[in-house]
Parts: structure tokens; C-alpha cells; sequence
């Protein structure tokens, strides 16, 4: 199982990492063009807290922009 945000569902996202090469067209070459890609993760900042979850203290995580909205009531 991913780690997830418990306030938001925030959790990883899937994306590429994107090789070109070749000249800019307004730099007088031909245009670059993608060569090679690779996958990769983004992964969210998860902090693991003590917070109140249905009325009981318990450690989960919580990512930085809840965190700094202040959303959750710490244990």
C-alpha cells in the first residue's frame, strides 16, 4: 500500500522523465525531438504525525499543505 495524506488522499503520481536533443528550430536547427523517456514517481512530502482520527490520537500521515492549513487537531 502507497502512503496517502489522511486529510486529502494525496498519494504518488506517475509521470516521465523526457531526453531530447537537437537544436531549437529558432536557434536554426531542425527542432528537437524526444529521444528516450523513463518512468518515474512524483512523490508527495508525508510527514508522520500524531493526530485525532474519529476522536482517537493515532500516528498517520499528513502531507505539508494540510499541515501549514492546519486541517487535522494534533494529539
Amino acid at each position: 500500500m502507497f502512503k496517502k495524506c489522511v486529510i486529502c488522499g494525496k498519494g504518488p503520481l506517475t509521470g516521465k522523465t523526457v531526453v531530447r536533443k537537437g537544436l531549437a528550430k529558432k536557434k536554426g536547427g531542425t527542432g528537437s525531438k524526444i529521444v528516450r523517456w523513463n518512468k518515474r514517481k512524483f512523490l508527495p512530502n508525508l510527514q508522520k504525525m500524531r493526530i485525532v482520527v474519529n476522536g482517537r490520537p493515532q500516528k498517520a500521515y499528513v502531507c505539508t499543505k494540510c499541515i501549514k492549513k492546519g486541517e487535522f487537531k494534533k494529539a
